[in-house]
């Protein structure tokens, strides 16, 4: 069955953010990561989320069962990507602002976020957010 991406990009799961999550290929820009990190948090695979945040910023596993039990109570509903600067497949640091929309306890809730990535190790990772 093939299901369409959380992403917003109307393609298969598999050909989109599933490629990266899986690891069969990196995110090409910061934006691309952005989103399949978005999609990982609708399907709270913490694994993906950590590997895929800065080693100096990323936050320690066991913090990451709460993440996955916050990600697990929500439904999520929609990503909608504001603005994007640099990060693209030549660029070393990028930034990503989004809104994250989901649906918890009755009541939608969105994380409103300038996100910093940067190049580590070849790879985009998350390096942190300004939340508005």
């Amino acid at each position: 069955m093939n299901k369409i991406c959380a992403c917003g990009s109307k393609q298969n799961y598999i050909n989109c953010c599933g490629a990266i999550i899986s690891g069969k290929r990196n995110a090409t820009t910061c934006l691309e990561l952005m989103k399949s990190r978005y999609t990982a948090y609708t399907k709270a695979d913490i694994n993906y989320l950590l590997l895929s945040h800065h080693s100096k910023t990323r936050p320690p596993q066991k913090e990451g069962k709460s993440i996955k039990l916050w990600a697990e109570s929500v439904r999520w509903m929609q990503l909608v990507i504001v603005n994007s600067w640099n990060g693209l497949a030549h660029d070393n640091e990028g930034y990503v602002e989004f809104k994250a929309l989901y649906f918890e306890a009755g009541q939608i809730g969105q994380i409103y976020e300038k996100s910093l990535f940067q190049r580590e190790n070849g790879k985009w990772v998350y390096v942190s957010g300004k939340h508005y």
